[in-house]
């Protein structure tokens, strides 16, 4: 027996009952609560109820069960601070050295617009969020999970202890936290905003008509979600014509390629054309990261959107004012900036409200609302998509290399770099990225080894060749055949990241070891249709 002990709370069940089982067979004892705690019994999970551990029952009807000294002590304690574990010893508590925790369906209850501020309050989760932040915390010394996602990586890393170095497991350690800080602070932001929208969710919005629709032949208008400026509706346009209804689509594409970079500490710039980037770098100014994104597709990049995660400045101003620009989105303008585009009729400019950053995860990712897409007889629902971050880190949560070479840490950023990208690319998507710039895109394709086949082509074709060789590949679904991984390579991609999951994928594998690539699987797909 280790003596480490896991504590599992969860509203979202998946996996959780072989997560625990995985635990137990690795020697530690699992605590859990309320649901979580029947479901694991039934699985034949054994786990500790928390009010054992707390020596305290749940309080008014579960709202008070794991925020208690017991669990937030033995979470926090500092393994290498002696009067942290003597303070525990002296109060009869034990470390938590595991904290899996997903959080109330809150965002579920609020997308239902009869909705009321007191039904959605009770779907709350304080104890949840408190614990992950905890964990978060104290990551130096405790694993924190947030989803089946990181289960697996959790658990390979606990068998694997006797073969990882300090430093790695410290790593995945780190990752596993950041990711656990930006649900927490995703899900906070929900709260507020629907707090904020509470007292007019009743109030009819502002419907804006627009010019026309796709074409001249139809009407469009924009409706917004709240009559509370939010989202798109939050922009303010600063010069130029009024939007259109595709300005409008391809501004939300934008802010949705631009999320994942959000909070990347450099300068990053999309430039996008039908919803979907034809470009995106990140660099040292805005100007630079323009231009990178730019030379993508030049010829695709006219009349595009191009937006920015940081303010436009002059140089940046310039740049934009050479070429024919049908929109462009940023934080804030320098006063430089706003008078080199002023003589720019046909460009629309706008910028974000407040802090450029938060706007533009939750303005691409919806959170606490619900994507809908009308089609024939009704429409379709679902939950927002779960973006990938690229903030200068290498990889990911649940990153798995299976191929004999593994990616190097330059090749593991570009991977990082295209993987955020490709989120944005409708599927079937490709990405070739080198030195957090792309190289050639390929997307919007039935066949995956088309789309392979159209990004080096886009690259060729933008006198980007020598950037092919020793580029990273990223995959928004599995390869289905080895022949969309044979073309990359015989390009000179040397990296690749996909989801895998084919039946195929053993095949798959053995090409990109023919090949000297390295591979990475991530466990987590990123189809946009």
């Amino acid at each position: 027996m280790t003596g480490r002990r896991a504590l599992i709370s969860v509203s979202d069940k998946t996996g959780v009952a072989e997560f625990a089982r995985r635990l137990a067979g690795l020697g530690w004892e699992v605590l859990s609560t309320g649901g979580t705690a029947r479901l694991l019994a039934e699985a034949g999970a054994p786990a500790t109820e928390v009010e054992l551990a707390t020596g305290h029952p749940e309080m008014m009807e579960g709202r008070v069960k794991t925020l208690h000294p017991a669990i937030h002590a033995g979470i926090l304690a500092r393994r290498d601070v002696a009067a942290d574990m003597a303070a525990l010893e002296s109060c009869g508590y034990a470390p938590i050295d595991l904290v899996a925790v997903n959080f109330y369906p809150f965002r579920e209850t609020i997308a239902d617009p009869g909705a009321t501020a007191e039904n959605a309050m009770d779907s709350l989760d304080v104890g949840g969020p408190a614990m992950l932040r905890a964990a978060a915390k104290n990551h130096r010394h405790v694993w924190v999970a947030t989803g089946p996602a990181d289960y697996e990586t959790v658990a390979a890393s606990l068998a694997a202890e006797s073969e990882e170095t300090p430093a790695e497991r410290a790593a995945v350690r780190r990752r596993l936290a950041a990711k656990a800080f930006a649900l927490a602070s995703a899900y906070d932001h929900a709260a507020a905003e629907f707090l904020a929208a509470a007292p007019s969710r009743d109030a009819a919005p502002a419907i804006r008509p627009l010019r026309y629709g796709e074409n001249p032949d139809q009407t469009a208008a924009f409706v917004p979600s709240s009559s509370e400026p939010q989202g798109l509706a939050a922009l303010r346009q600063l010069g130029g014509k009024a939007l259109s209804y595709n300005n409008l689509l391809d501004i939300d594409g934008a802010l949705r390629a631009l999320a994942p970079f959000a909070f990347c500490p450099r300068p990053a710039v999309a430039i996008v054309k039908h919803t979907g980037p034809c470009g995106l770098a990140v660099a040292a100014t805005p100007a630079e990261a323009f231009e990178r994104a730019r030379r993508t597709d030049p010829v695709s990049a006219f009349g595009s959107v191009v937006a920015a995660t940081r303010p436009v400045d002059a140089a940046a101003a310039t740049a934009l004012a050479a070429h024919f620009v049908e929109c462009v989105v940023a934080p804030a303008y320098s006063a430089e900036a706003l008078e080199a585009l002023e003589n720019r009729k046909n460009m629309r400019v706008l910028a974000f409200p407040g802090a450029g950053a938060r706007f533009l995860a939750a303005a691409a990712c919806h959170p606490g609302d619900e994507e809908r897409r009308s089609v024939y007889g009704g429409m379709l629902v679902q939950s927002p998509p779960s973006l990938p971050l690229y903030d200068g880190e290498h990889g990911g949560p649940g990153w798995r290399v299976v191929t004999q070479r593994a990616p190097s840490a330059d090749e593991m950023d570009d991977l990082a770099f295209a993987w955020a990208v490709v989120a944005a690319v409708k599927s079937n998507a490709i990405v070739l990225a080198k030195d957090a710039a792309t190289v050639g895109i390929g997307g919007g394709l039935a066949s995956r080894l088309d789309a392979s086949r159209l990004a080096v082509r886009k690259a060729a074709e933008a006198g980007l060749d020598r950037f092919l060789a020793g580029a990273a590949m990223a995959s928004d679904a599995f390869f289905p055949f080895r022949d969309g991984l044979d073309e990359a390579a015989k390009a000179g991609v040397r990296a690749v990241v996909q989801p895998g999951g084919s039946i195929r994928d053993r095949e798959v594998v053995a090409a990109a070891d023919e090949h000297g690539v390295a591979m990475v699987f991530t466990g987590q797909r990123l189809f946009r249709h």
